[in-house]
């Protein structure tokens, strides 16, 4: 009786784990961000605060609220909660009993700790906010904090195509050295981010380079002195190039458009081939997949197939496919420079199969449980198969307040007045959709206006009709 209700608790607790998904429990929060509507989101934020800043959720807590006050222009505030992500990361140490439940009976018992690509996007946001309020140096240490992150991240994958550099990140911080007059560094900074386009992101994101990073690679080659390489550049890229005037000040438009996809779980059915000497083997034919595992003396009660479940990512798809700026009589080509939708897919296809060995070793235990107490009573162990099967779920926890793509240009502005331009956003049918703004441009130096369009196109996703 003992051993039936330890069985029946933890099947309780996988049940109550098994929840919809993480996309449908934050519809609400999502649709306000995506609709503009960021104080009602930012009250809906300090609402939870008190709950979510202590849960399992707490790094997405943290990273949501600070998109929201990023979003609004409140840089000191949204880098607090930035800190307190990137704190979390760095210093948080994993609860062996949290994990080991985790392990054995579903993984959203775990803490959620971020995906590769959501912890270098905190540096992002916390550069861009340094950077708005001044402080300089803190910016570059952030872009220089982004770049360590990725290298010892990508020590995790073994695969000669992994994602284990960032083309964005070294062209993010050439921005914030050009805006502050140091064009050495900058220049060293797109030289690097070029190769990076040129090689890995042109191999594994079909990625073009940026149109924006060539002209700035030549001008800021002239402006350090380094001549030679100005003029290898102008022949390579076939641009003409006139040098700044001193008093010239700039804008850097970075325009965050969409939304990045989010998890959903997909089901597979493997075979299970008793090998013998307590080995068995989950085989998918249809997809080549053979996974040995050791059960040891435990058995499986003649159980001849399980489905397991994985987490997958769900693009949403994007209203503006591309941009300019008309200002001045000229229009001016926003250059993508980031496709976090893409770099999503790629980091998670480069742990599945620790994902499918996980997932499968869950449901192997469960179903080994289950058997045992068949031992004693052959309904009730049937009944906790079935339920055991019934109740697996996936991890779908993602920042989902994330763009999809990250663009930029860079415009030469008239000082010390309101500079008025108009977006031209060009959805999927051609429809052109304008919006008017203003930069207020520095004295001196460049100004970084960021533009965030976060509505994708209408999708649907398991019998949901989603407009956000």
């Amino acid at each position: 009786m003992k051993r039936t209700l330890i069985y029946f608790f933890i099947l309780f607790l996988s049940w109550s784990c098994t929840t919809p998904t993480f996309y449908q429990k934050l519809y609400n929060f999502n649709k306000l961000v995506s609709d503009g509507n960021l104080e009602t989101a930012e009250n809906l934020v300090k609402s939870n605060e008190e709950k979510l800043s202590t849960s399992k959720m707490r790094f997405l807590f943290w990273v949501n609220a600070g998109i929201v006050e990023f979003m609004q222009g409140h840089f000191k505030e949204s880098n607090a909660y930035f800190e307190k992500a990137d704190l979390f990361i760095e210093d948080s140490k994993k609860n062996v009993a949290e994990e080991g439940a985790a392990l054995l009976l579903n993984p959203n018992l775990s803490t959620y700790r971020g995906e590769d690509q959501e912890k270098l996007m905190i540096n992002y946001y916390k550069a861009l906010n340094y950077y708005q309020m001044g402080e300089y140096d803190e910016a570059i240490v952030e872009c220089k904090r982004m770049n360590i992150r990725l290298q010892q991240l990508s020590d995790k994958y073994k695969s000669d195509r992994k994602y284990k550099e960032d083309a964005f990140i070294h062209t993010l911080m050439g921005i914030i050295y050009d805006g502050t007059g140091d064009y050495n560094n900058a220049f060293i900074a797109y030289r690097n981010a070029l190769a990076i386009y040129e090689g890995s992101y042109k191999d594994l994101f079909k990625f073009d380079v940026p149109q924006q990073l060539k002209h700035d690679l030549v001008r800021t080659a002239d402006l350090s002195g380094i001549y030679d390489e100005r003029d290898r550049f102008k022949k390579k890229f076939g641009i003409k190039y006139t040098r700044p005037k001193a008093n010239q000040v700039q804008a850097v438009v970075l325009w965050n458009n969409g939304l990045g996809p989010i998890k959903d779980e997909w089901g597979i059915n493997f075979a299970i081939v008793y090998t013998g000497n307590g080995w068995v083997s989950f085989v998918n034919a249809d997809y080549g997949m053979s996974f040995p595992f050791y059960l040891g003396d435990r058995n499986l009660n003649g159980l001849t197939w399980i489905k397991v479940v994985f987490p997958t990512y769900v693009e949403r798809p994007l209203r503006y496919k591309s941009g300019t700026i008309s200002y001045n009589n000229e229009t001016i080509p926003l250059s993508k420079i980031e496709d976090l939708n893409a770099i999503s897919f790629k980091v998670l296809e480069e742990r599945m199969l620790l994902e499918f060995a996980k997932s499968l070793g869950r449901v192997a235990l469960k179903q080994a449980a289950a058997a045992q107490v068949g031992k004693d009573n052959e309904g009730l162990g049937m009944a906790l198969s079935l339920l055991a099967s019934a109740t697996e779920s996936a991890d779908t926890r993602n920042w989902q307040t994330l763009p999809h793509s990250i663009y930029y240009t860079r415009i030469f502005v008239d000082a010390h007045k309101d500079n008025h331009m108009t977006l031209n956003l060009k959805e999927a049918n051609g429809t052109v959709v304008k919006h008017e703004f203003k930069i207020k441009s520095k004295q001196k130096g460049t100004v970084i206006f960021p533009i965030n369009t976060m509505a994708a196109m209408p999708w649907q996703m398991r019998g949901y009709n989603v407009t956000q």
